[in-house]
């Protein structure tokens, strides 16, 4: 299978994009030095090459009252039981990011709570669900690093 070759337009079309999918291609354009067309020919070849996949909308999740973050990790009683574990954490909204994990954990979660009271009825459900056999939680802090654009600025430098 051919390589698609990425160049320093594209790496600037993504750069753009990753701070904010909504941007219409005549303000990237514009930013970039390069016509509109030039801007949708090139999303659409990065997309039909599935280097973009759709594009994704950030909620401030502490403006709703949800700024309680815990990582969850899920010990199962069989390895076999993962698939319906993840069922069952799909039915579980504050359950916003779920990995199924080799290591000490077999299955590690991000929940999103209001408080300490909502996350322990959250670790509640999860602990009730077949096949876990137990659960490690760690309360987060803050968030210092949430960043998009490293990994592809450190991708482009090594092209």
């Amino acid at each position: 299978m051919k390589k698609f070759i990425l160049d320093e337009i594209d790496h600037q079309i993504l750069d753009v994009l990753i701070e904010n999918a909504r941007t219409p291609f005549t303000d990237i354009a514009k930013q970039l030095l390069v016509s509109a067309g030039t801007i949708h020919v090139r999303v659409k070849k990065m997309e039909d090459e599935g280097i973009i996949q759709g594009s994704t909308l950030t909620l401030n999740y502490e403006k709703m009252g949800y700024s309680f973050i815990a990582h969850v990790g899920i010990y199962l009683e069989k390895t076999s039981m993962t698939q319906n574990v993840i069922t069952d954490l799909r039915n579980i909204p504050n359950v916003t990011v779920a990995y199924v994990t080799a290591g000490k954990y077999n299955i590690f979660c991000k929940v999103r709570a209001k408080g300490t009271n909502d996350a322990k009825d959250i670790i509640y459900r999860i602990d009730d669900i077949n096949g876990v056999n137990r659960t490690e939680t760690m309360i987060a802090l803050e968030e210092s690093i949430n960043d998009k654009k490293r990994m592809m600025h450190e991708i482009f430098q090594q092209l």
